[in-house]
């Protein structure tokens, strides 16, 4: 835990507070680079027509790519994070497993981005080994 003025918060808590503002980051990041490809008056449309529109550049495509596998772990984070917290079960394996998802997540988004082979499949295999040590205390400690 992290001790404050007078409350401590639970070190899993805290990650999920910045894995909150991870996905706000790569929200806005594809946002501005979708924005940015087909313009303000498409953004601020309906976006109903996709036909006729220009392929996104390949490192926009990644970062739209990154921010949805994102989105598709990230209510697990929620629940394992969460979880682990409300039933008292939180230990030295649930703050090093959250802390190594987080720095997996925070990674993956430039290695992503920059096309990087193999170290991209790496970071995420390591983000699920993270969220596996929070999960363990909550489901076997």
């Amino acid at each position: 835990m992290l001790t404050g003025s007078s409350t401590a918060i639970p070190t899993e808590l805290l990650v999920l507070a910045w894995g909150c503002v991870l996905l706000v980051f790569n929200i806005l990041l594809a946002g501005q680079l979708r924005t940015r490809q087909y313009g303000v008056d498409w953004n601020m449309g309906p976006r109903d027509e996709t036909s006729g529109l220009p392929a996104l550049p390949p490192r926009t495509g990644r970062v739209i790519r990154a921010q949805a596998n994102l989105q598709e772990t990230f209510p697990v984070a929620v629940a394992a994070l969460l979880g682990v917290v409300l039933a008292g079960r939180t230990g030295t394996v649930s703050h090093i497993g959250a802390w190594v998802w987080l720095a997996a997540r925070v990674a993956y988004l430039p290695v992503y981005w920059a096309g990087i082979k193999g170290l991209r499949s790496l970071l995420y295999i390591v983000s699920m080994v993270g969220l596996l040590m929070v999960l363990w205390p909550l489901l076997w400690g």
